[in-house]
């Protein structure tokens, strides 16, 4: 099954650049096709491999010391190529 992932990461202290760079970076390093946004970054690919590789991902990110929220949506099929028609 392809899946559509949307995160949003938001650390919850001043010093939030380097944890969204690095995280992005990390998101980049998975060989899936991304799209960033400045309001989130997205990922395409099967589910039964893009999600254990969120799962590191993601647990990376969350256990630095510092507070932080994961924003996360899952939608079951590849909207990789979705052009808005009005």
């Amino acid at each position: 099954m392809n899946i559509s992932v949307e995160l949003t990461f938001t650390p919850l202290h001043d010093q939030y650049k380097d944890r969204i760079k690095n995280f992005i970076l990390d998101l980049r390093s998975g060989g899936f096709t991304i799209s960033e946004t400045p309001l989130g970054t997205q990922l395409y690919g099967t589910y039964d491999k893009l999600m254990p590789f969120l799962m590191k991902t993601i647990k990376t990110a969350l256990n630095e010391k510092e507070k932080g929220i994961m924003h996360l949506k899952i939608y079951n099929a590849d909207r990789s190529n979705y052009v808005s028609d009005f």
